[in-house]
């Protein structure tokens, strides 16, 4: 669940999130009824959310031990990598140097160059760039280096090349964790929005991953959504990215019944991408609506050996001023036939926790770090 936090971490107010909790402020602001993830113990971390009764699922929490609050990080530490350097931010824009140097890598000049709103700035500059051709670079507080640009002005392929551009210059020499594109539509201020064809360019990760692990014992992962582009493809056998997260846990049902993969990796971006970033958490509310009433069909699907996780991989909490994510925990629920309905997993001291739990299960041997909690759960 990309972007759904339980509570600012014990070092928010460095990242400027004290006070931050995404699933708190939703429930308190809104009609939030989401009675199944309350049964699996929602409702147990966040007192906010109404009780589904008696709990079916097996419930606690998880810490950030990585410096940063992207997704990147936060993935990378779900399969066992903890970083000791964060990876780097421009909050103020690009250095002169770089804009430079990007701009005589792709042939054309770029507008921005600043921290902003993604839906915000492509109603600022989408005329300009559609007038002039060049493309909208932008930032946030987090390490991404952000591509906008028309499909009507920029074909997709053109814009995925300039993201390569980027990736060689800021990722592999200034630390960036991430570039993506932002390709839009429409024909006037006002009426320009973000596409579902949107690419994420990440470097592989430093270190071999649970999901490298498995792949070297020829266990399969399938990646739903964005996870192929979070690890660089790196360990994923097979993979189909998203336009939403309907369409998500609808790849996941699919995947479950016609996948001969061992893990499905699922992440849905609405949360963070359509209504995090935008402040929105009348949406953010209808998302997780949306998600808890699909999730029973999901669980029914697994067999009698089958683990049902669930998480966040940051926070984003859209009641904030901040349109960025948030320093905070992440909800850790799980479901299944073996699960032991009711189990407190206590507050993890790591993501990591979550990789090892499941290395553990693969008979992997021991990841990097981490501490399994597979014992508790079954």
């Amino acid at each position: 669940m990309d972007g759904v936090g339980v509570g600012e971490l014990p070092d928010a107010a460095d990242y400027g999130d004290e006070g931050a909790n995404t699933v708190a402020h939703i429930a308190a602001s809104q009609s939030l009824s989401i009675p199944f993830l309350a049964s699996l113990g929602m409702s147990e971390l966040v007192p906010e959310v109404t009780s589904g009764g008696n709990l079916r699922g097996a419930y606690g929490k998880m810490s950030e031990r990585s410096p940063g609050k992207d997704s990147t990080t936060g993935h990378w530490e779900m399969a066992g990598i903890v970083l000791e350097k964060a990876f780097r931010t421009y909050p103020q824009g690009f250095p002169a140097e770089v804009i430079a140097e990007f701009e005589k890598r792709i042939g054309r000049e770029v507008l921005g160059n600043r921290a902003a709103s993604g839906t915000v700035i492509i109603q600022e500059l989408g005329e300009e760039h559609r007038r002039t051709g060049k493309p909208i670079v932008y930032t946030s507080a987090d390490s991404v280096f952000q591509i906008a640009a028309h499909e009507e002005v920029v074909p997709l392929d053109e814009l995925y090349r300039m993201c390569q551009a980027a990736f060689d210059l800021v990722v592999k020499e200034h630390g960036i964790a991430r570039i993506i594109a932002r390709p839009f539509v429409g024909d006037r201020p006002g009426s320009f929005v973000r596409t579902s064809r949107r690419r994420d360019f990440v470097p592989k990760p430093p270190r071999p991953t649970l999901l490298d692990r498995m792949a070297e014992r020829g266990l399969g992962v399938f990646g739903v959504g964005k996870i192929e582009d979070l690890f660089a493809g790196s360990g994923v056998s097979e993979a189909v990215h998203t336009e939403s997260n309907a369409h998500g846990l609808a790849e996941t049902l699919k995947a479950m019944q016609t996948s001969r993969a061992d893990l499905i990796f699922t992440n849905l971006v609405d949360f963070d991408q359509q209504f995090g970033h935008r402040n929105d958490p009348a949406g953010f509310a209808r998302a997780l609506e949306e998600l808890d009433r699909a999730l029973p069909a999901l669980v029914q699907e697994g067999q009698e050996g089958d683990l049902f996780l669930l998480t966040g991989d940051h926070g984003c909490d859209p009641t904030t001023p901040s349109t960025d994510h948030s320093r905070e925990y992440v909800p850790l629920l799980a479901a299944g036939r073996r699960v032991r309905a009711g189990a407190n997993l206590g507050v993890r001291e790591s993501f990591a926790d979550l990789g090892q739990t499941l290395a553990e299960n693969y008979g992997l041997g021991p990841l990097e770090a981490g501490e399994s909690f597979l014992s508790q759960l079954v």
